[in-house]
Parts: structure tokens; sequence; C-alpha cells
């Protein structure tokens, strides 16, 4: 598909390195996009669910689709409409509206140069190169020209030296002829990586022909690490669609080399994510890393470099470790270790490297070289023949010993090859070699071919071939030397002969000529020498390379720059460059990279944006390092120019009969540059079938609002539109919604267009909006403001404004600091209100760090001036002032200077046609604006403005009547103020906190009473950095004083708190509030009665109560004179425990009481309660029945809740089946059955309250027990036979009339048929049974009641048949 072309198309171009895309990463990239090229990528920041980036991928892929097509679009249409016109009037030479650029751009790359012209009848445009006409159809696949929408292009395929060259461009109609020039420069360089990623290997073709979208999400950016860590790469993976029996092939390259596993390298693929993890950092690791992700319809790629720093040095200023150990020509007792250097020597020249060896499955380490060796190979000998080993390298230098570098793979100490026929056999431990024996008594050949193959100042390696006759096996070999121009041979190796065809001499005098010769040895004898070598003098072959040549660097990104050079000289084996940065003045160096770069183009990342940085470049080889190269220009670390996204949000503003006026919103990318100008394209859209496209407008419109004519009424149309800035046009927007072309007759205004927000802060934002075109039947007389936050339901959208503003501009106030919020603006006019423009993008509430606020000073002379700083400037940035957000252009009333990153506005004359609201935005910065109202300050500015300073000079000190203090007002602000006893009218007042100077704002309120002396500055609240201390500084001629209040730890925190305090009771009491918050009292009656007292209430006044966040009582109708509120709790229980919430309100605003009455709050208030009911309990009485005496006493309630104890002689009752204790209705009772002598005494009962408790006595002895235990015994008895029906009554009196209750085995009783129970005339009460039957027996009692106290009587009824055979019941009462 043309998605998976386009990145490949982006690999093969030789550019790597980037974040989104390889190509992207440099200035050439700019130079050869296309005019309407789908290749601008928004980087967004959000998450994103599957679904959505399924769905943004098919609109893109789409979206490159329509774009593909555009430039076989025809304007024949357009071109006949302005032919039919006076040509006369129209007709005018070529004019270059846009110039083709010039560009410089890299080896096999393409570039585009692109202009537009207009001019009538339309120009004839011509390419030369050098000045010779340029015919694509001479070179097929060179050359293409286009033109469309009056832009014309050349684009150059696969540049190369000989397209470096002067084009020019000719335009050319019956008016005239006109050209423009640019050059193009084609440079050569090596690819970052020599040879681009190997083809994937061909997969088995799913059936059915099934074709796979592929897309990379959530990718893995460049990333820095530091040696020793682990660091994880991964990128979601989203195929589409999703079979679960298909997986993917991932694999991941560094620098275009495959990636296996091992114990450095982990990957892991989890179905939707693909990982990769390094687990201990090297900076072998640094490089290029790309995931390739392979299906059977071809693959998709995500690259990002990785950059490794060096670890802490054990000891301060030693050098990096060396990197990519690499074992070569392994023999049987020899071996070349190979590294490369570090970029950091720690500030001091690296001395030299050693070499260390260990033998794998051991953990000893042992030094191969007792000095260090400055060249980057050394070879070792000495190693056991058969045994493996690894090896790693030590750089020194003055300071002291680097890191050890990672490890090298393991080697083998054998013959080559005994390898190849021993292929399988491990690479650790040791390894039996199994030889011929030798013929018996046959001496050895000469060795062949003997050469030295290196030389350096430390050692010359010399190579050989065994002898080629039988006789070979088991040789082993003896080196000799001698200096040139004698024939005194001396052997090197005298004691023990070497194995194998390979040997290193070191300790030579360097600049000496030497000669070498070598014998072969075995049990029968030592051969003849071989042929000497030519005269060998030792020093290095390998130069160190020369410096490399010019450094170029060229914008990239925010964070990278390009950096280019010309390679070094006539190098010879070179391994690479190293590059380094520097802040621009500064001289502190900084690797850019830590593994050595092959080609002579880098992208440096990680720097600091806006600041300017100078780079230089080292080359390597083995001989070392080179001498850095000059150092570049310096460079501003900012984006290249681009051209913008589309633009978003197409609506329509207005419609009539055959024109629409549509509105849109900027694009969210820019390109770096301001935007030039905006075109429209339109299509009819017939039975929802689009047409073509056509072009609204030749020349480009500025605002974001333009009218669509020639359109035909009841149609319907799409519309796109496209941003061009000084790099180009950008890509068409989506097409818009289907929009109807009809005469809006609607009474209400269209919808107002081009939100902007500016200075936002943590707490408040400025909107500003442009009118509507569509004004209605009458004209616009005011605007609301809607706002919400950004993800709340479309139902939240609430009025900022109560009342219509006029002005096309609001500050919006109290939001909350991180919040995101969305706004929209609303028109009417005296028909009512319109139609709601389009939201604006959410917008974050934030003070970001570095913002500025819009400063007023006044100097010594009066003048008056605006002034406004910020840090983070570019160089397009401009400082624009606006009076009531409309931009200044006219310098008579206010000039207008601005130096680096401060900008001043100066009152040429002030006076009052001066107030208003100024305001400064800065462009291409992150909305970096603020603004200041003369409105409400300007008097006291002018005032200052009119009164020129007059010295006092009678006194040098400025008498005090009082030092500075601090105060606290209503609504809880801070009043600094002090008194000078005197002062004069040119007295200055400096406000200084924590020594830098605080002026009037939205913060600091001055006040300076140049009659009375006093001098004030209010502050509306206190905040944590507001600790410190606080000065005053006066003067007043020569004359100066002043005078500081410290305000830290507890002092300012007391202080703060109060002010919080205060603050927020004074907004409480705006509206109604409490003045008694709720609380609760126990009535006599045992009633809990919640209350509070409410003040500033109105009719409207509502109050609501809540238990447990549930409303239980609505509307509560509030006695205005003493506003009291109260809910009744009668015999609470355990299940009106609870939080308790009254809320007051109306439309001046809401306040809220809580009481909790749950876990101790409701111990609390049961121990109240508790408390009542002891209070209301009788003294104990003793009563007498049959089973006994009882003690008891009445409360006037009682609650389940209530604990009492029974004391007998001063210790607790352990109640039997003899004794016993119990509550019927308000009564308390203690029954002993069958009371003895030991029975008498003293008893109570104790109410228990939670505090000291209540207890009601009883003596039970002497005549009280006496008469008691007469009672038990001789209580009457009587019997009787054959009762139908029982009746008992007794006589009641009592004021009020008591009620009555009667109780069986102490559970109340309800008249009924075999009951009848009946009070009458107040004062008799009657008992009876009907019917008697044995379920008749039990205890009865009546209680009567009324608030002033209980009685009760008791008896007992039993039933029982005596004689079974007569059928006769008898009845027993007592």
């Amino acid at each position: 598909p043309p998605h998976h072309l386009h990145h490949s198309k982006e690999f093969a171009s030789g550019l790597s390195d980037t974040e989104d895309m390889r190509a992207k990463e440099t200035a050439g990239y700019l130079a050869r996009r296309d005019l309407f090229t789908s290749g601008v990528e928004m980087e967004r920041m959000e998450q994103k669910s599957r679904r959505t980036v399924m769905r943004e991928s098919a609109e893109c892929i789409s979206l490159t689709k329509r774009v593909s097509a555009v430039f076989g679009l025809y304007i024949h249409e357009n071109e006949e409409y302005h032919k039919r016109l006076n040509e006369d009037s129209l007709m005018h030479p070529p004019e270059f509206v846009i110039k083709p650029r010039s560009h410089t751009v890299w080896e096999k790359q393409s570039v585009r140069l692109h202009c537009t012209v207009s001019g009538w009848p339309e120009p004839r445009v011509v390419w030369y190169k050098n000045n010779v006409s340029i015919d694509p159809m001479s070179n097929p696949g060179k050359y293409k020209v286009e033109s469309s929408y009056s832009v014309h292009s050349l684009e150059i395929n696969r540049c190369d030296f000989d397209d470096t060259a002067q084009y020019r461009v000719s335009a050319m109609n019956s008016k005239g002829e006109l050209s423009a020039i640019a050059s193009v420069v084609v440079k050569r360089f090596k690819g970052e990586v020599e040879e681009s990623l190997p083809a994937p290997r061909p997969r088995e073709f799913l059936k059915y022909g099934i074709t796979f979208e592929t897309h990379i999400v959530e990718k893995f950016g460049v990333s820095f690490g530091n040696e020793g860590e682990t660091l994880s790469l991964g990128c979601s993976v989203i195929i589409y669609p999703s079979l679960q029996r298909f997986q993917p092939e991932i694999e991941w390259y560094r620098d275009d080399k495959l990636l296996v596993p091992s114990k450095w390298v982990q990957v892991h693929w989890s179905g939707d994510r693909a990982t990769l993890t390094l687990t201990h950092l090297n900076k072998e690791d640094e490089g290029l890393y790309t995931l390739r992700v392979i299906t059977k319809s071809g693959y998709e790629t995500h690259s990002a470099y990785v950059f490794v720093r060096d670890s802490d040095a054990e000891v301060a200023g030693a050098p990096g470790a060396p990197l990519d150990v690499y074992c070569q020509e392994a023999n049987k007792d020899y071996v070349i270790v190979t590294w490369k250097q570090p970029a950091v020597d720690g500030g001091n020249s690296i001395l030299g490297y050693f070499v260390d060896r260990c033998e794998v499955g051991t953990t000893h380490w042992s030094q191969c070289n007792d000095t260090p060796v400055k060249f980057a190979r050394f070879p070792v000998t000495g190693l056991v023949e058969g045994r493996s080993y690894v090896f790693r390298v030590r750089a020194v230098n003055k300071c002291g010993m680097s890191h050890p570098s990672r490890v090298s793979e393991p080697a083998v100490a054998m013959d080559p090859a005994d390898r190849a026929r021993k292929a399988s056999a491990p690479w650790t431990g040791q390894i039996i070699v199994t030889e011929e024996e030798p013929v018996e008594g046959v001496v050895p050949g000469k060795p062949r071919d003997l050469m030295v193959t290196e030389s350096t100042k430390t050692y010359v390696v010399l190579s050989w071939k065994p002898p080629g006759e039988k006789g070979h096996e088991g040789v082993m070999y003896y080196v000799e030397k001698c200096v040139s121009g004698t024939d005194s041979w001396q052997r090197v190796n005298t004691e023990i002969p070497v194995k194998s065809p390979r040997f290193a001499l070191f300790d030579l005098a360097e600049g000496k000529s030497y000669c070498f010769r070598v014998r072969c040895c075995n049990s029968a004898g030592v051969g003849e020498p071989s042929d000497p070598t030519e005269a060998t003098v030792v020093g290095d072959k390998l130069d160190i390379p020369s410096a490399p040549g010019r450094v170029i660097p060229t914008r990239n990104t925010d964070t990278s720059v390009v950096v280019a050079w010309e390679a070094s000289r006539d190098a010879k084996d070179l391994v690479g460059y190293y590059i380094e940065n520097s802040v621009a003045g500064s001289n502190v160096w900084e690797p850019c990279n830590n593994k050595p770069v092959k080609a002579t183009r880098f992208i440096c990342h990680g720097l600091t944006t806006g600041e300017k940085y100078v780079f230089r470049v080292r080359a390597v080889n083995a001989a070392g390092i080179s001498e850095f190269s000059q150092e570049s220009e310096a460079i501003e670390v900012k984006a290249a120019i681009a051209s913008p996204a589309p633009p978003f949000g197409i609506t329509v503003l207005e419609s009539v009969r055959d024109s629409m006026v549509l509105g849109w919103k900027q694009p969210t990318f820019i390109g770096g540059a301001d935007i030039v100008g905006y075109f429209v394209d339109y299509r009819e859209v017939i039975d929802g079938v689009p047409g073509k496209w056509h072009e609204a407008n030749i020349k480009a419109v500025s605002d974001r609002a333009y009218r669509v004519s020639s359109l035909k009424e009841n149609r319907l149309y799409q519309f796109q539109v496209r941003a061009a800035n000084m790099a180009g046009v950008g890509i068409p927007s989506l097409p818009s919604a289907t929009f109807k072309c009809e005469e809006w007759t609607i009474a209400v205004p269209g919808p107002p267009h081009d939100l902007q927000v500016l200075e936002v802060r943590k707490d408040s934002l400025v909107l500003l909006w442009k009118a509507p075109v569509y004004q209605g039947r009458d004209a616009v007389n005011g605007y609301y403001v809607d706002i919400k936050e950004a993800d709340a339901d479309f139902e939240t959208w609430r009025g900022v404004n109560e009342k219509a503003t006029s002005k096309k501009y609001m500050k919006i106030r109290d939001l909350t600091d991180g919040v995101s919020y969305v706004f929209r603006v609303r028109a009417q006019n005296k028909a009512g209100v319109g139609k709601a423009s389009e939201p604006t993008e959410p917008v974050l509430a934030e003070t970001k760090p570095g913002t500025k606020e819009l400063v007023v000073e006044v100097d010594d002379d009066g003048v008056i001036s605006l002034n406004f700083e910020c840090e983070n400037l570019n160089a397009e940035s401009k400082f624009v002032w606006s009076k009531n957000y409309e931009e200044i252009t006219d310098s008579a009333r206010l000039t207008m200077e601005t130096k680096g990153n401060k900008s001043k506005a100066t009152f040429n004359a002030p006076s009052e046609d001066d107030l208003g609201i100024y305001s400064c935005i800065i462009t291409h910065t992150d909305g970096a604006s603020a603004s200041y109202n003369l409105t409400e300050e300007g008097k006291f500015i002018l005032f200052s403005y009119l009164h020129r300073i007059h010295v006092s000079r009678f006194c040098i000190v400025i008498p005090l009547k009082s030092e500075l203090a601090v105060e606290l007002l209503e609504k809880g602000r801070v009043r600094f103020w002090l008194q000078a006893e005197k002062i004069s009218a040119s007295g200055k007042v400096e406000y200084v906190f924590n020594d830098n100077i605080i002026n009037q704002g939205e913060k600091y309120k001055m006040n300076f009473d140049k009659n009375t002396g006093i001098i004030e500055m209010f502050m509306e609240s206190l905040q944590k950095e507001d600790e410190g201390t606080f000065t005053f500084q006066l003067q007043d001629g020569k004359a100066t004083n002043q005078s500081s209040l410290v305000l830290i730890g507890d002092v300012f925190k007391q202080l703060q708190k109060e002010s919080e305090f205060q603050r927020k009771e004074w907004h409480r009491k705006q509206g109604p509030h409490f003045v008694e918050y709720l609380n609760y009292e126990v009535t006599s009656e045992c009633i809990v009665r919640l209350k509070c007292k409410v003040g500033n209430i109105r009719k409207e006044t509502v109050a609501l109560w809540y238990k447990d966040g549930r409303e239980i009582k609505a509307n509560e109708k509030l006695d205005f004179s003493e506003g009291v509120l109260s809910l009744e709790i009668a015999q609470i229980s355990k299940k009106d425990a609870g939080v308790y919430e009254v809320i007051v309100k109306d439309d001046r605003g809401t306040d809220k009481s809580t009481l909790n009455l749950t876990d101790q709050g409701f111990k609390d208030l049961m121990n109240q309660v508790f408390s009542v009911i002891a209070n209301s309990s009788t003294p104990l009485k003793i009563q007498s029945s049959e089973q006994g005496i009882r003690l008891y006493t009445f409360v006037n309630y009682y609650n389940d809740e209530l604990h009492v104890t029974w004391h007998h002689k001063e210790a607790a009752i352990a109640f039997t089946d003899r004794i016993t204790s119990g509550v019927v209705g308000e009564q308390l009772w203690l029954q002993i059955s069958e009371p003895t002598e030991k029975d008498k005494g003293k008893y109570a009962i104790e109410f228990f309250d939670g505090k000291g408790g209540l207890k009601r006595t009883v003596e039970l002895s002497g005549q009280a027990y006496d008469d008691a235990f007469e009672g038990k015994v001789l209580g009457g008895k009587y019997h009787t036979h054959n009762f139908i029906a029982l009746n008992l009554t007794c006589n009641i009196s009592g004021d009020p009339v008591p009620e009555v209750t009667w109780l069986k085995n102490e559970r109340e009783m309800v008249s009924d048929d075999h009951y009848i129970l009946k009070f009458e005339s107040g004062k008799f009460a009657s008992f009876t049974i009907t019917t008697v039957n044995t379920n008749d027996s039990g205890k009865y009692s009546i209680l009567v009641k009324n608030k002033y106290g209980t009685e009760s009587g008791d008896f007992t009824v039993s039933v029982f048949i005596p004689d079974e055979e007569h059928g006769k019941r008898k009845i027993k009462y007592v």
C-alpha cells in the first residue's frame, strides 16, 4: 500500500535517527518534501485507545490518497469565469507570490523547488539549469515538472554531484516576463550506517488475499542512559484485521544489524507491544535502534537513537572506558585484541591502555602488558592451546585508571584449521586437540612467506606459513632477529618455541631497522631458517588521522541539531568520528556520542531549546584520536521551518442564496513560521457523491474567515482549507461536513467566530472573539460566554456572565488550577440569543513556570511606562501591544521599544484618554501574554505624573510615628502599614519583599497618603511563598528611612491561618449562614432535639436536612425572627445514629452545618439521654407478691440501651433463679423469691450515664421486711369451681387522668372477645376473662401513668383441673 511504500522510501534515503520519521531529521527533508506532502505528522502527547489510533490511521491513509490526486485537479471553470470578465482590467504581467528557495541536500536525496506565480493571462513557466532549458522527457525519472493552483514545482530525483547548479524559473505571458533563481548544492556523505536494513524474509501468504494494516503507536523516542543502567524501548503495534492465529514477525536492529537475544539484550512480544531491554548499558549499546514489524502485506519500521553516557569514574579525572573489544586472528597461543578509544579522556590525554585476559570458567583476570600501549591493537601471546579466553581493556591517564570495558566474546586458542574441523566444539573451558604423531626422524623444512604484518613503536608482528613438505605435524618455531646491515642473528624465544605461525616481538629499539627469520623444530631437530624479511624500521606504520574539515550545524528540532563536517584527508583505517558540543561562550565541552560514527553527519540530541551551541569533531583510528576540527559557527537550537499542518473546525458563519462565509481554526502546528494565508476549496455533493474540488480563492486570505461565492442555491457543498507559510502550502484539511447553500432568515445572530485564549493563569484567562458575520434581523447588542470542563458532558455548559457584555473580550476568573476547560460564545440582538460558536480547544488552567506579568513604572521624571519581558523567546518572536485587545498601530500616544527579551510602552502625554486595558502578546511562544488595567489604577498613576519632584532638604532621616506593622482587615485582607511624621508631596516609597522590589498589581495594592504620612500595602491573602521580610523604603529628596517586618515560622503560619479563616467567614456571611452550628439537647421527656440558628435569611431562603447524605426533611419553615431550625427525634435508638447535615441556601450563597452522631458522638448523646432517664426515676419501693418481694422504680422513658446495676449491701447482685430483675413498661424491678433473713439490708439501683451515674436506694429490714414477708405468706387465695368468666375491678385516681395499661407476663394486652379491658369515667378499670381456660394462667399487671408518675398492681391467675373425671375446672388467683 502507499502508506508502506512511503516509509520504505524514507528508509532508503539514507536519513536516520528520528523519533517519528527518519527523513524528518535534516534540513534537506524540508527541501524535498512535496508542496502538499503527507509527511507532516503532528506529535501528540495524549495516550490513545486502539480504536482511536485505527480511526486516525485510516483517516491519514485516506488523506494520503486524496492528496496524491491534488495535482490532477483542474481550474478551467474558474479560468473561464475570469476570461469572461473585462480582460483589460485583469491582465497583468507575471509576479512571484512565493519565490523558489535555495537548498543544500545530501547525495541520493530528492529535492523539490517550488514557487507561486500570479498573472493574467496565465503565465507559461519554464525551468532552466545553468541557463539550459530542462526537458523532463529527455531524462525520464530524473526531473518532474508540475503545475497546479498557480503553484509550479521542479522535482529532482536522487541528486548527484552533477545536479549542483543554479536553477532559474521563468514566467512569461503577453504582458511580460519575470525570472527567479535558486541554487541547489549536493553534498556527499556516507549514511550513519553503511548498509541499509536487510530485506525481510519472504513470508507465506495467508488465504483469501487478506491485506494487513500495521500501525506502530506509542513509539519510543530518543533515549539517554548511563553505563550500568537498564533501559527498555517499546512500541505498541496495532494490526488490522486482528487474527488470533496470525502473529507478526518482530525484529530489532542496532545500526542496521539484527539483534539476537543474549545476556545484554532481551526481546519480548506480548501480542500488541514489542519491547527491547538492554540489561546492562555499555557504550557498545549506543546507536540507532530500529523496530521492524513484518506481515505478509509488508513491513513497518520505527527508529530512534539511544545515547549511553559514561558512568562516574572511580577517580576524578580518569578517562572513560574503551569499547568494542574484539579478538582477531586467534591461533594456538596467540590472539590480536582490538578496541576503540573512548570519547572522554577526563580532561587529560590518555597515556595508553592495559589489556586484561581471563580464562573462561574462571574469575581471575591477569594483565597482559606491563606498560600501557597507545595503539588500539595488541597481540596477546602465551595462551594455552585449546583453552578459551575473554579480554577487556582499561584506559589510563595521569589521574588514574578507567572502568574496564565490556568483555569481549570468548576466543579459543587453537589452529584455525582445527577450529574449522571442530566447529561443533564448545568455546568454553579447555578443548583437547589431537595431533598426528610426527614422522620419526624427519627434520621440518623452512617456513614460507615470512612477512611483517604490523609494526608499531611498541611491537612488531610477524606472520608465516608452515613448511609444505611432510614433517610439519607437531612443529614449533624459533624466531630470530638481527640489526639490518649485520649478520648477527639472535634468537628471540630461546626457552619456549611458539606453536602459532604468528609472533609479536617487543622491546625493539624505536627507529632502528631489523630483519627477521624463523626456524621450524620438532623432536627430530631444528630446521633451516626461512628467508629473512626485508629491513623493517620499528615505528608506527599507521598514522593518526588528520583533523576533520569544516563543521556545519543545521537546525533540526527543538532539542537537536544536524552536524555535518568534511572528512579527514588521507585517513587510513578510519574507525569513525567523535562530536562534541559546547554552549557558546562557556568553553565547557560535552560529548555528543560515545561510540564513533563513520558518517560525516550526525544528529546531536539532548540540547536545550533556545540555547546557542558550537560543535567540533575528532577522527579516530587504531593509532589514536586526531586533533579537534575548528569550531563551528554558533547555532540556536530551534525547530526548522516546515509547512503548516491542516486547519480544522470548518463551520458556516453566514449563508445566502449564492455564497457562504466559512470560518476555521488555526492549525495546531504552524511549521515554525508565521502563517501568511489560507486557500479554500469547495466541491458539490450530489446524492451523497462528492464532485471535484474547485479553488475558491487564488490569492491567500489572511483572516480565518472567507466568503465562497458563485455557489448555487439549495445545493450541498463540502469545503477544505489549506494554510501557507514561507516554507510552502500545507496539505488540505479533512473535508468539512456537508452544508446547504440557502438564505438564512432567522432573526437571531449567527455564531461568533475565531475564539482566542490569552493570559492563561492557574485561576483566570482572557477570551477574545470576533462578531458574527450574520447579524440577524437587528444589530448585535451583546454576548454571553459559556464554560465547561473539557471532559464533562454537553449538559454541563454553564454561563459565565448573567448580563450580556458589549465587548468582544472577557477575563474569566475563579478557574481551578490543573483543570482543562473549553469555552464558547453566543451573540444576542433584540430578537434573542443566537447559535453558539464552535468551542475552543481544551485549555489547561495553569501558570507556566517563568510567567511574567505586565508592570507599570513611573520614573523620577514622572514618565509612565508599561513593561513586559519573557525568557523563552526565539528569533521570530515579536512583542505585540494592544489597548482593549485591539492592536496599537498608532504611536502618537504610546511609544513602543523592544530590546532583547524586554519591551516597554511609554505614554507620550498621559491623560484620561489613555485609560483602558493594555496587553502584550509575544508571538512564537507557548502563549506568553499579560495585561494591565489602567481603568482602575489610572487616576493614581496620572496623579504621579502631574506632580514633579520637589526635594525636601531639611532632614536626613525621615522620622516615623510608627514602625511597619501588620493587621488583618475584613475578608481576611492583610494590611501592612506605617506612618511617617512628615513627608512632602515629592516623597517616594519602594516596597520590598525578600530584597526584591514589588509593584502594584493584582497581588499587591499600595496606598500612600502624603497628607497623613500613612503608607499602606494590602494583600488579599497570604500564600506559602509570602513568608519572609517586608520592607518599606522611604525617600524624600535626600532624606531616607526604612522599616522592616519579619514574618517567618510560627508567626507567619498563625497570621496566614487567621487570614484564611476570616476570608472564608466573610464569604460565608454574605448569604444565609449559621450563627449557631448544629447541636442537640435532650428534653425531660427524653426527646432528642437537633437545633441550629441561622442568620441573614430571606423569604426565599430554604433549609434542607440530611442524614448520611439522604434528605430527611426538606424546606423547613424558618422562624424569621429567631432563625432557629430544629429536628426532634423521639424514642432514639441505634438506627438514629449517623451524620446529620443542614444546608441553608438562596441565590446569595450556601452554608452547611454538620453534626456527627456516630461512634463517640452517638455514645455522648445516649449518655445524656441516660442521664435524663436516671434523673426521672422514682424512689425505690417495696412490694410483696405470692412469688416473693419485689423492689421497683419508675422512669419517664425507658431505652433498651440503658445500663443499670442492682446492688445489695454495696455489692453488685449476682442474679439466680431466686433473684431476678427486669423491666415492665417504664418500671424497673428486682424480684426476690422465697426471701430469707440473708436478704435483709440496703438495696440500690445504679444508672450509668457515662459520668458519675445516679443511685436510688431502699432499706429492706425491720418493719419493712416484716410487712413484705407477711404480705407474701398471708396473700389471699380464692378457690372457686365451674367459673365461666373472671372479672377484676380496681379504682384509679389522678390528675391529669392517668393512662391505663394491662400486662400479661409483662407484655401489653389488647382488648378483644376473650379479654375485655375497660376504663370508665376516668376512675374505674376492669379486667374480664370470658370462658376461662388453662391458657389464661399467668402474671397480670395494671400500670397507671401520667406526667407526675407511675403506679402498678400485680396479681397472679392459676387455672387447673384437679378432678379430670368430673371435668370441673378450678381457678386460683392471688
